[in-house]
């Protein structure tokens, strides 16, 4: 004994399909996590407003079947360099000393390359500077300080003093202070 023909299967999964395709047309908010600063939380609806655009697994122009997309992009205000510009600049200007190994000014990361200083040969150091943001703000850069010294051709990790990524992120900072007047007075 059959419960249901095949027929009313069929209709029954196809509107199920229609309905599913029914959807609220109120704004749905999911929560994005900054990667840098966990505790800060956005939603899609905040980003909207912001006029930033969330990311997607297919890219910036998505999936689009056929054709269809109708080629509109939005537009993320602000885009070119992801973080504050006179920290960006005086990070590389106090670590210009240094050979850097990598820099991004997207993510706001600059990690230099390991440097002996000439007075010092068997010790070397690396840094990585981090911009946390958009504001030139006191707590918008964290750098870490890397040592190493030399044992019988071996290099050994070796301990950086409390206070030299406190120095270096206070040197940025009262050099970005330094590049933002000199930027308000022209």
């Amino acid at each position: 004994m059959r419960l249901f023909k095949p027929g009313i299967f069929v209709s029954l999964i196809a509107i199920c399909g229609l309905l599913s395709g029914c959807g609220l047309q109120g704004e749905r908010e999911f929560a994005q996590i900054d990667p840098i600063d966990p505790g800060n939380v956005s939603t899609d609806v905040e980003l909207e407003r912001e006029g930033k655009e969330r990311g997607t697994v297919f890219g910036d122009d998505g999936l689009d079947l056929f054709g269809l997309g109708g080629g509109g992009k939005k537009v993320i205000e602000g885009s070119g360099i992801g973080v504050n510009s006179f920290l960006w600049r005086a990070s590389l200007d106090t670590v210009s000393f240094m050979p850097l190994s990598s820099a991004d000014p997207f993510g706001g990361v600059i990690i230099t390359d390991w440097y002996s200083p000439p007075e010092t040969p068997n010790e070397r150091y690396k840094m990585s500077v981090y911009i946390l943001g958009r504001q030139l703000r006191a707590d918008g850069v964290r750098v870490a300080v890397f040592r190493e010294r030399s044992n019988n051709g071996q290099w050994r990790t070796s301990k950086v003093s409390d206070d030299t990524a406190v120095k270096l992120e206070n040197q940025i900072l009262t050099r970005a202070r330094q590049l933002r007047v000199a930027s308000a007075d022209q």
